[in-house]
């Protein structure tokens, strides 16, 4: 960026615009563990600050890069090609939760887990539970199309927006979708914002829906001797005609590395397990805790527990909550993909995985939100060595060429970024990247917004 530039943000940030190295510094990684430096990180108060920021960017030619909290796996709010950072994290204010019409009104720096518990105090329920949920912002979550645990009963963070206000590329402010339950008036420009990863526009306000707090929940965890047989279980769940909140796998691997850091008890034989929760109104739950227990032990459970207090679910809950600090013992680095397939497919898809990591001698750990087929495929390496880098891309290449075969997607709820820009095509193929590259001009006709992501060739680095 240029002196000019820099002199002409900050007569609009004052003080709240940083170019030392030190602040630059804490703005140039997120989880990805990748690192960029920016040119400047500016934190505006207003959509009116980001409008005149966009608009100056035009003017002078620099990237403006929104973000969150940084907390994504795909590199989205990375500055690859420098400018400046946008950090909505001073926008921050929850505007309205209005418990008669089911709608809330965020800016996009509110932490997801706070409007979840003021929703909370209301009886209400916003149900998309990112793992980073104690730390991710709102308007994170929405540039990603965040997921969750929850998502196989009550969708992603998509299902939950019904209007947005965002600066586009051309600095021009726009009012999209609905505060109402229902809206079909033109194009839906709403859905077409959330997961652009911040490269159509800059989020500044979201209008949320809400849904009554459930009664309350069951948990229940149940081992079994294989993958296949647990994978198998998945479907023998959804057969039974249950929706649970969550339905989550955990691999041999991955319990092969609770089991040693954390201070738990696991059934002898144990190569697989599912950690299962049912919600709802009180009549209904404990009969479809009971159900997914027989479909459990039908399907080949060694061993099934299960809890319907706080307590207890929490003592359950631990198994699944140790595995991603408890990974990093097989290996320091992690390449972490989340592909989705079929529920169906799960079987095929596990017996892939644990064939490609004898093949290509790594260590592979899976587990994840098998309810609604979303796997997280984590390949651990030591990051020291060249051959054993080349054969984690040439593993990471063969499963999204298996997850596009078996009818999935290369990504649930990372996104593109700059992590698998160069797979995108293998998925939507070269007119749907063609189509997307056309909207892109429509929205950002100079390319200020988040250069250097999604198209293969705007990606600045493959990992």
């Amino acid at each position: 960026m240029t002196e000019n530039a820099i002199s002409a943000l900050r007569a609009i940030f004052g003080e709240r615009l940083r170019t030392s190295l030190e602040d630059r510094i804490c703005y140039s990684y997120d989880a990805t563990g990748k690192e960029f430096l920016p040119d400047a990180v500016a934190w505006p108060l207003n959509p009116e600050e980001i409008r005149r920021t966009v608009l100056l960017a035009n003017e002078h030619l620099f990237p403006v890069v929104p973000r969150g909290a940084g907390s994504g796996f795909s590199g989205g709010s990375l500055p690859v090609r420098g400018g400046v950072v946008i950090s909505t994290e001073r926008m921050d204010r929850i505007l309205s939760i209005d418990s008669e019409n089911l709608v809330a009104v965020v800016e996009p720096g509110v932490v997801t887990e706070r409007l979840k518990e003021e929703a909370k105090k209301q009886g209400l329920y916003y149900p998309p539970d990112p793992a980073s949920l104690k730390f991710c912002t709102i308007g994170g979550n929405l540039a990603e199309c965040a997921g969750g645990m929850c998502a196989v009963k009550y969708g992603v963070t998509r299902d939950y927006v019904l209007g947005l206000e965002a600066v586009l590329g051309t600095g021009e402010l726009v009012r999209t979708g609905v505060c109402t339950v229902k809206g079909v008036v033109g194009y839906d420009l709403t859905r077409m914002l959330v997961g652009s990863e911040g490269t159509l526009g800059i989020i500044t306000k979201a209008t949320l829906k809400l849904i009554p707090l459930p009664e309350t929940a069951a948990t229940l965890l149940a081992f079994f001797p294989s993958n296949e047989k647990g994978a198998r279980a998945v479907a023998g769940i959804v057969q039974e005609r249950i929706t649970p909140c969550a339905l989550e796998l955990m691999d041999r691997t991955a319990v092969e590395c609770v089991r040693r850091m954390a201070d738990l008890s696991l059934p002898e034989g144990t190569g697989c397990a599912l950690l299962i929760e049912v919600d709802g109104l009180e009549a209904s739950v404990a009969r479809e805790a009971d159900r997914v227990e027989e479909a459990c032990l039908r399907f080949g459970a060694i061993e099934v527990r299960k809890a319907a207090d706080a307590a207890g679910r929490d003592n359950l809950w631990k198994l699944r909550r140790s595995i991603s600090p408890a990974v990093r013992q097989v290996n320091p680095v992690k390449i972490n993909e989340d592909i989705v397939v079929p529920r169906s497919r799960l079987v095929e898809m596990f017996a892939f995985l644990s064939d490609l990591s004898e093949r290509q001698d790594l260590k592979i750990v899976n587990f994840g939100h098998a309810g609604d087929g979303n796997i997280h495929v984590n390949i651990m390496i030591s990051g020291k060595d060249e051959d054993e880098r080349g054969r984690a891309d040439k593993a990471v290449e063969a499963v999204f060429r298996k997850t596009v075969e078996l009818g999935g997607t290369i990504s649930g709820e990372h996104g593109i970024g700059i992590a698998k820009a160069p797979y995108m095509e293998m998925e939507v193929g070269p007119l749907g990247v063609s189509v997307m590259k056309r909207l892109k001009n429509c929205f950002d006709p100079n390319g200020i917004l988040n250069p250097g992501k999604i198209f293969l060739e705007e990606s600045a680095v493959r990992r």
